[in-house]
């Protein structure tokens, strides 16, 4: 339901509203940071209209962020966003019993992220890429999202180091 306003319902009147306020814990490290607001640009693009260039700016404006982290961040999106039809079909090998239209939007970009970095960052450990994607799962998602998105990613890593597995292939940043 992205883009509905329940303050455009004729019935909504703001004063009788209640608003509950949820408290994230801070983000462990810089690259986690980065990778909550990554996810929330995702987000947004998935589920809107909105341009990806003017959702990162606005997202990076929220709050001051350390120039290594806004280059994650946009690293991230730019990364996934040049490569989503590849990892939504490599996704989709992963989890064929739930078409990934069909996905909470939020648990999609998770996964969208997570096998991102299993292809494109090297150097960063598979069990500490699963374990941030398990946190944004905890995080933004809902009851049964922590289980579905260790279950795919661990199924991928899982694959990923039997041999002649076929890998996925990404390039960053669309390049």
């Amino acid at each position: 339901m992205c883009g509905v306003k329940l303050t455009d319902s004729p019935n909504f009147n703001m004063e009788d509203a209640e608003v509950e306020v949820i408290e994230h814990p801070p983000a462990a490290t810089e690259r986690s940071a980065a990778r909550r607001v990554a996810l929330q640009v995702l987000y947004e693009i998935d589920c809107s209209d909105h341009l990806q260039g003017d959702v990162i700016a606005a997202r990076l404006g929220e709050e001051e962020l350390p120039r290594r982290v806004e280059k994650y961040v946009r690293q991230i999106v730019e990364g996934v966003t040049a490569n989503l039809p590849q990892l939504d079909v490599f996704i989709q090998r992963f989890a064929s019993e739930f078409p990934l239209d069909q996905v909470a939007i939020i648990d999609r970009n998770i996964l969208r992220l997570g096998v991102y970095e299993l292809a494109a960052q090297q150097n960063t450990s598979v069990n500490v890429i699963i374990a941030e994607a398990m946190e944004l799962a905890n995080i933004y998602g809902a009851e049964g999202s922590l289980r579905f998105v260790n279950g795919v990613l661990g199924a991928i890593a899982a694959e990923a180091t039997a041999d002649n597995s076929p890998q996925l292939v990404v390039t960053e940043n669309g390049e």
